[in-house]
């Protein structure tokens, strides 16, 4: 059950301490726009990514020549987060460094997550504080996962979404969870992108480099969701084939590439924060209701 709910005129959204997650995004009339997470196909709603994006090579974090474990995505998804301050409108959730976390990452850190609604737009915003006098290094990612068809009766394949800009390059690809060095002819024509689940056949799209940093997702009759990310310079689009959702996943970082077995520091998309620095990401999920 949902620990926190924030309500303005337009939307409602409930919180989780467990991962701080977003369990629920409706509209005024009831209408829920979020995945419910059915165990059967995909347990989460929309998940934290942190402190990796995507899969490391054998699920092995190298630092200063010492190994750790890492699974998929991090751990923060999976632990139970405090909430730091509430209201009727926002809420900050915590997570800092235990000696848990420093078994399989050997950094200090506060990761402080904020959902915030203003009007008709959720604002999620991730400071990561490093408390320590050395370097953190950190991949942090977002993995909200949208109802697709977004509203009953209206066809899968009647849904898009139309990015800001062209996005001519290729996309990139997985195997086995590792970024492939080949690309692929990417599936957006004019900056949109015709939903289909042959697309995620293969799993994840992912967009790098990536030109825009907003996207909307829609269909004739449906609610418009459009999801701004102006500090997230990579962007995954996934689903599992015929399931009832899709996920517009903004990024700082991404899956190691299949040939990179190296430090985690020098590995593809990490950020290093300077001893008591911070750095903030932050997106907004703006909803509109159907155009006439």
């Amino acid at each position: 059950m949902p620990d926190y709910t924030l309500r303005s005129p337009e939307l409602s959204a409930s919180i989780s301490t467990q991962g701080a997650e977003l369990q629920s995004l409706k509209m005024a009339d009831g209408l829920e726009l979020l995945w419910q997470a059915d165990p059967k196909v995909w347990a989460r709603h929309a998940p934290h990514l942190f402190p990796i994006v995507g899969r490391l090579k054998n699920d092995t974090l190298r630092h200063e020549g010492k190994t750790y474990n890492m699974t998929p995505h991090g751990f923060a998804r999976d632990l139970e987060f405090v909430c730091a301050g509430h209201s009727t409108t926002q809420c900050t959730m915590l997570l800092k460094d235990s000696e848990q976390t420093r078994a399989r990452y050997p950094f200090a850190f506060e990761l402080r997550i904020t959902h915030a609604l203003e009007g008709n737009t959720l604002v999620i915003t991730y400071a990561l504080r490093n408390p320590a006098h050395t370097e953190l290094l950190a991949s942090v990612g977002t993995h909200p996962a949208f109802n697709w068809p977004l509203k009953a009766g209206i066809e899968r394949t009647a849904h898009s979404m139309t990015f800001e800009r062209d996005e001519p390059a290729p996309i990139r690809r997985v195997a086995g969870g590792l970024i492939k060095a080949q690309g692929f002819p990417t599936p957006v024509k004019n900056r949109v992108l015709t939903l289909d689940d042959a697309l995620f056949v293969d799993d994840v799209i992912i967009f790098d480099p990536l030109n825009s940093r907003a996207l909307t997702y829609t269909a004739p009759g449906a609610p418009q969701i459009r999801v701004d990310f102006p500090d997230f310079p990579h962007l995954g689009i996934w689903t599992k084939p015929g399931a009832g959702f899709v996920c517009i996943e903004p990024w700082q970082g991404h899956a190691s590439p299949e040939d990179f077995d190296g430090e985690f520091r020098a590995k593809p998309g990490v950020v290093a924060i300077a001893p008591q620095g911070e750095r903030t990401w932050q997106y907004k999920v703006a909803v509109s209701p159907p155009q006439a």
